[in-house]
């Protein structure tokens, strides 16, 4: 039997097996495209989890503030001379405060009253009218909180009788960088708390989903009198007051996003 080559025939066969190769080809590489966006979507969608974690800072500081409360109580059988003499009296102690350093912008008046005195002791519940006080204190406020000590003795030994507070305090500016500073440590602390649970778990990191700064950032507590005393002229000089630290902390609260 004779068996004929046609190479047209020949040809026109091969070019069918090719194309058919090839489109086998392009489907098994769009279905293999297609595998592999279907896993990127699942990673992506992996990272919508996520994780919560706390972060926190704190520091202690100087006051670099004070505020001292002082003046003068005085009492005689009518107001009006109670007053004068207590006039007098504060009059000289704010000059000696100024000779001492401490500038006319930085005092105020804090309190000021005019009260009766009576003697119950005979009278019964009417009281007997023995007299009037005036009372007027000032404030001192003021950054040189080193020279307290110093203003006391010299307002007692110009005449003042009652210190009754003495308050020490951060300034604005001083507490706003240490706010700063420690947000930069809190939010430090939070992503080494999260490193540490996202390994556990088998997770990683992979960014930040919201942060929430937590309250007014740590303000430091309102200070409180840190010295309150009645003092009379005679007592002894060289008063030792001391500043205490305060204590400023900061809280953040992050949400991280983890995956696999």
């Amino acid at each position: 039997m004779k068996v004929s080559f046609n190479p047209k025939t020949y040809l026109g066969k091969m070019t069918i097996i090719l194309i058919s190769i090839f489109a086998i080809l392009i489907i098994g590489s769009t279905i293999h495209g297609t595998i592999l966006i279907d896993a990127q979507l699942d990673s992506t969608y992996a990272l919508n989890d996520t994780l919560f974690v706390s972060g926190s800072a704190t520091a202690n500081t100087k006051a670099d503030k004070v505020i001292v409360s002082l003046g003068v109580d005085t009492t005689d059988k009518t107001a009006e001379k109670a007053l004068v003499s207590n006039s007098i009296l504060l009059n000289r102690v704010i000059a000696a405060l100024n000779e001492s350093g401490v500038q006319q912008n930085e005092t105020s008046t804090y309190s000021f009253s005019i009260k009766p005195n009576y003697n119950y002791s005979n009278y019964g519940d009417r009281g007997n009218l023995t007299g009037f006080t005036v009372s007027h204190s000032i404030h001192i406020e003021s950054s040189n909180i080193d020279s307290v000590s110093q203003w006391i003795d010299t307002a007692v030994q110009a005449g003042a009788n009652t210190v009754d507070d003495i308050y020490f305090s951060v300034s604005e500016d001083k507490l706003q960088k240490i706010k700063n500073t420690l947000l930069k440590e809190a939010v430090s602390n939070a992503k080494s708390k999260a490193d540490i649970v996202a390994a556990a778990a088998g997770l990683n990191v992979a960014g930040i989903k919201s942060i929430t700064v937590g309250g007014e950032m740590g303000l430091p507590p309102v200070p409180g009198p840190l010295y309150t005393k009645s003092v009379s002229s005679d007592e002894a000089s060289s008063t030792p007051i001391l500043a205490a630290e305060q204590e400023v902390s900061t809280t953040v609260s992050i949400v991280y996003i983890v995956g696999r």
